[in-house]
C-alpha cells in the first residue's frame, strides 16, 4: 500500500506581500492560517493559506521574493495549480473574478470535470476545478466568500517533462501514482482511490526549453504522509526508485523531506500533523507574526526588515 496519501501544499515564488495578501484572502477568500517566515531566509515572509482550520491538503504557501525576475514556465517545473470548488460554482467565481479585475480564460472540460483557468498577480497559472469528491475542509466563516462556493483545497497540479517515461516510472514506482487517462497530450496519473487532491497531470514536451523558477512559479509541490513513520517508508521509497531525499527536516508545524523527481521538479513529503494550531489559537491564526521557536531569539530584527501587512478590507460573504 502506498504510503503518500495525496497533495499536501503548493508553495509558490510571489511578488509584493500586500498584493500576494489581497488576492489570496481577499478575493479567492483563503484564510490566512500561518503567518511566519522561510526558515532558510527568515527575512522573507513565508504565508500560508487554506481553509477554516488549516487542514493539509488545503494549503497553498507564498515566499514573496518581489525583487526576483519573473519565472518562466518549461519543462521540469510545475506550471499550474489547480484548486478544487464545489459543482456549479464556476459562474460564481467568473464573475467574482471579473468583478476584481482578473482576466479569466474560456470555461472548459478537463479530464470530465469543469474547469475555469486564470492567472494570479504575479502570473502564477492557476485552475479553478468543480468537484464533489469528499475531502477533508473546514469552511472558513470569515471569507468574503459564501461557504457553498469557497475554494476546498488543492485538487491537481500540472508538470511539462522533456521524458514522460523517466517521470512516470517513477511515480509509479516510488510514489504510488497511475496513470488513469490521456486527454489532448496530458497524461493523468492519481493516487489510489483517485479524488480531489490525490491527482497529478503531466505533459511531454521533448524540445521545449527548461523552466526557471522565479516571481509567479511554483517553487515546490508537497505530497501528504500521515504520521513520522509514513514519512520515514516514503522516503526509503523515493530513494529506491532513484531520488535523492533530503533528511527529515523539521518545519514545526510538519516535517519534511524534500527530492526532485526525474524531469528537475522539486517535491517535498509532508506530514500531515502537528499543525497550524500547535503554536496559536485556532481562532486567531494567521493573525500574528509566528516564528519557529530557534528564530525567536531573531525576532526584533527579523520583524525589522518584513513588510507591514494589512488584512484586506472586504465585504461580509453572502449567499
Amino acid at each position: 500500500m502506498p504510503t503518500i496519501t495525496g497533495l499536501h501544499h503548493v508553495t509558490i515564488i510571489s511578488g509584493d506581500a500586500q498584493e500576494n495578501l489581497d488576492f489570496y484572502n481577499g478575493v479567492l477568500g483563503m484564510r490566512l492560517v500561518k503567518r511566519s517566515v522561510n526558515q532558510d531566509d527568515p527575512g522573507t515572509y513565508h504565508l500560508f493559506y487554506a481553509d477554516g482550520e488549516g487542514h493539509a491538503g488545503t494549503e497553498v504557501t507564498f515566499f514573496p521574493w518581489a525583487n526576483m525576475p519573473p519565472g518562466r514556465r518549461g519543462t521540469g517545473l510545475t506550471n499550474e495549480l489547480a484548486l478544487a470548488v464545489p459543482p456549479d460554482s464556476l459562474e460564481y467565481w467568473a464573475e467574482r473574478l471579473a468583478r476584481s479585475g482578473v482576466k479569466a480564460g474560456a470555461r472548459t472540460v478537463r479530464f470530465g470535470e469543469p474547469t475555469l483557468t486564470f492567472t494570479d498577480p504575479h502570473g502564477l497559472a492557476l485552475a479553478l476545478v468543480e468537484t464533489a469528491d469528499r475531502r477533508d475542509f473546514t469552511p472558513w466563516a470569515d471569507s468574503p466568500v459564501p461557504e457553498s462556493k469557497q475554494v476546498r483545497g488543492l485538487h491537481a497540479v500540472r508538470l511539462a517533462e522533456r521524458d514522460l517515461a523517466a517521470t512516470a516510472r517513477f511515480l509509479g514506482d516510488g510514489m504510488g501514482l497511475t496513470e488513469v487517462a490521456e486527454e489532448g497530450g496530458w497524461h493523468r496519473f492519481a493516487l489510489p482511490g483517485g479524488g480531489s487532491g490525490r491527482v497529478l497531470d503531466v505533459q511531454e514536451l521533448p524540445d521545449a526549453p527548461r523552466g526557471t523558477w522565479g516571481v509567479g512559479s511554483v517553487h515546490h509541490v508537497a505530497w501528504r504522509v500521515p504520521d513520522d513513520a509514513g514519512e520515514r517508508a516514503a522516503r526509503s521509497e523515493v530513494q529506491a526508485a532513484g531520488a535523492t531525499p533530503t533528511e527529515v527536516i523539521d518545519r514545526f508545524w510538519f516535517k519534511s523531506v524534500y527530492f526532485k523527481e526525474p524531469g528537475g521538479a522539486l517535491f517535498e513529503i509532508a506530514t500531515d500533523g502537528p499543525g497550524f494550531a500547535v503554536d496559536e489559537s485556532p481562532e486567531t491564526l494567521g493573525e500574528q507574526l509566528i516564528l519557529p521557536p530557534w528564530l525567536e531569539g531573531y525576532r526584533e530584527r527579523i520583524e525589522a526588515v518584513l513588510p507591514r501587512l494589512t488584512m484586506p478590507h472586504v465585504p461580509a460573504a453572502h449567499e
